[in-house]
């Protein structure tokens, strides 16, 4: 009976360390989606739309929503006891921005450039929403909601970043550099436009794969 329940138990460590490991690797290629968008990101100008970099960069910035959440949910249950509320704020609020950020994304790649020449007044407004330039369509609720992640993407890496620094599971460098992403992004409006993603995404990226690169390597997990 005890040799069942030892194998029971091994058995379970075994499938939550697979676990941990597959979503470390989603981490990591969240992070490379981050690093893709940074460096290939267009600039938002109804130009832009129609070009093949524009699509590309946000069928990654779409699939940063898919590989981003399970990755932070393994980030996030790999130092859950020592990361404290922090640590599930923080979590929320970056995988709400991951979620919001998706469903824009999804936009941009598979819907704007079937506008660009049927509804070029709702590309150009819908643009001016990421450039602070009013446009001339009404765009409802959209705007906030873009506002809003503007502040997920401060607060949800900051506070995540701060916990998982002080929990001391995780990479604790990592987590200081997820933090100073956050001091990045208003920073980056001083910068020019062209630069801003590079700015922002690059850091942000490399720290999330950091993280994940940290689970997919661990020994043993559990």
């Amino acid at each position: 009976m005890n040799a069942k329940a030892h194998s029971i138990k091994e058995s379970k460590t075994m499938t939550a360390s697979a676990l941990m490991r597959l979503s470390g690797g989603s981490a990591m290629l969240a992070g490379l989606c981050f690093i893709i968008i940074g460096l290939f990101h267009q600039l938002n100008i109804p130009s832009s739309v129609t070009t093949v970099a524009w699509v590309n960069v946000h069928i990654a910035a779409t699939a940063l929503g898919f590989f981003g959440l399970f990755g932070m949910a393994g980030l996030y249950a790999r130092q859950v006891e020592k990361s404290g509320w922090l640590g599930l704020v923080g979590f929320l609020l970056f995988s709400l921005w991951m979620t919001m950020v998706s469903g824009f994304s999804f936009v941009e790649a598979f819907i704007l450039p079937q506008l660009a020449n049927e509804s070029p007044a709702f590309v150009e407004s819908l643009l001016g929403m990421f450039t602070n330039v009013p446009g001339t369509v009404e765009l409802g609720i959209l705007p906030i909601l873009w506002n809003v992640s503007g502040l997920l993407i401060i607060l949800g890496p900051l506070l995540f970043g701060i916990a998982t620094f002080r929990a001391r599971v995780l990479p604790r460098w990592a987590g200081g550099l997820l933090a100073l992403t956050a001091v990045l992004v208003p920073v980056g409006g001083m910068v020019p436009a062209e630069y801003q993603s590079e700015f922002i995404m690059i850091p942000l990226g490399l720290a999330v794969a950091w993280m994940g690169f940290a689970l997919v390597s661990e020994r043993q997990i559990g």
